[in-house]
């Protein structure tokens, strides 16, 4: 009951954003849809892209002959399931989608085989040459060790058995692009589809970004960065990380700091400790069972929590999200995102840990953006 109450109030907060924002006369031109403007009509088209019709465009769906159904078809023939996935070989390249603009992105759904640290998505705005987006797919749906969490959030879910969805709105005004990489040694078979809407997009709408990073081991007395170089107007939206423990203990003493607009050795922003940023508190502990607690919300979760075997999985690891949909950081120049590993030692005292990290920080600026950190090679990426 307490879990229906607390989805009924996430339903009906939303309507009254949504209301709230044609109130005031911001109209979001077919690119917002909410329960409080749901029978708003408008004259945005909507088109999705899938392996059953790769170009979105209107009444081509459905046609192919060929594909990875067509074996299980051969008897139905055209318009019976017969390009329902694909098939990217290893170390290649897959185009899922190229759109004409202006539109935005509204929902993608994939469920991707293989390596999931070796599929990398990236997404291009506008016929940029850099990405906008470039992570792991595991990893951009806060799913980064490599095995199936479920997430029930406001603009992540993944459901079972491997299903990633993700309801973040990524407008675009000239085009987009969206890519799949296969960095690994075997042939990988993805489903998608790539849901979308052609529309106007108004004046102070920013860019989706999420970038990648990862450190193992962190450095002794060192600070995990989760976003850095980040120059121009927008704000942040969400942080996923999945942590690996190399210590016994506690490790979640370290406080989150970002640095806003020319800040330089203080941040305008510094957290309490890393449980109270992802809005848990006292170690994540169930206080009956006395374990972690693995919990869901629309924009927080300590949604994974891997617990060591007593054989070769001898690491506890953890993966935890934490979405800014209510409460945005809003930068005007710049951008700089740590977070600190700290646990504790003998006499009371901290101690800075050397643990495996792993982020994707997401945010919506305007364009241009600068050049992401290189991607760590297939090996550095690799988890055991």
């Amino acid at each position: 009951m307490n879990r229906m109450i607390r989805f009924l109030c996430f339903l009906i907060i939303g309507g009254f954003m949504a209301t709230e924002a044609f109130a005031q006369g911001s109209s979001f031109n077919g690119l917002h849809m909410g329960l409080g403007n749901l029978s708003r009509l408008s004259k945005a088209k909507t088109r999705s892209i899938s392996a059953e019709n790769y170009t979105g465009e209107q009444g081509k769906a459905g046609m192919a002959t060929t594909g990875t159904g067509e074996k299980a078809g051969r008897e139905l023939g055209q318009g019976w399931k017969i390009s329902p996935s694909v098939k990217i070989e290893k170390k290649t390249v897959f185009t899922m989608a190229e759109v004409e603009g202006p539109g935005a992105i509204q929902h993608i759904w994939m469920t991707p085989t293989g390596n999931w640290r070796y599929t990398i998505m990236r997404i291009y705005w506008d016929g940029e040459k850099d990405p906008s987006v470039e992570v792991p797919v595991g990893d951009f749906f806060a799913n980064g060790w490599g095995t199936f969490a479920p997430i029930s959030s406001l603009p992540v879910a993944v459901n079972p058995g491997s299903a990633f969805n993700c309801y973040w709105e990524m407008p675009f005004r000239k085009s987009c692009k969206i890519t799949m990489e296969n960095i690994g040694e075997s042939d990988m078979t993805l489903y998608y589809q790539v849901d979308y809407t052609l529309t106007d997009v108004p004046a102070d709408i920013g860019y989706f970004h999420a970038q990648f990073r990862r450190v193992n081991p962190l450095p002794f007395k060192s600070v995990y960065t989760i976003l850095d170089g980040v120059k121009g107007w927008g704000h942040y939206v969400g942080t996923y990380l999945a942590w690996g423990v190399n210590n016994g203990g506690w490790w979640g003493e370290g406080e989150i700091k970002f640095f806003l607009d020319g800040d330089d050795k203080f941040p305008t922003i510094c957290g309490t400790g890393t449980e109270d940023y992802f809005c848990g508190s006292y170690d994540f502990e169930n206080p009956i069972t006395h374990q972690y607690q693995e919990f869901n919300s629309p924009y927080t979760g300590l949604a994974q929590v891997i617990r060591p075997d007593g054989l070769y999985r001898s690491q506890q690891r953890f993966g935890l999200y934490r979405w800014h949909i209510m409460d945005p950081i809003r930068f005007d120049k710049d951008l700089k995102v740590t977070i600190q590993a700290l646990g504790w030692r003998s006499e009371g005292r901290y101690l800075p840990l050397q643990d495996d990290m792993a982020s994707v920080a997401y945010w919506y600026q305007m364009e241009p953006h600068a050049p992401f950190p290189k991607l760590p090679d297939k090996d550095y990426l690799e988890i055991q």
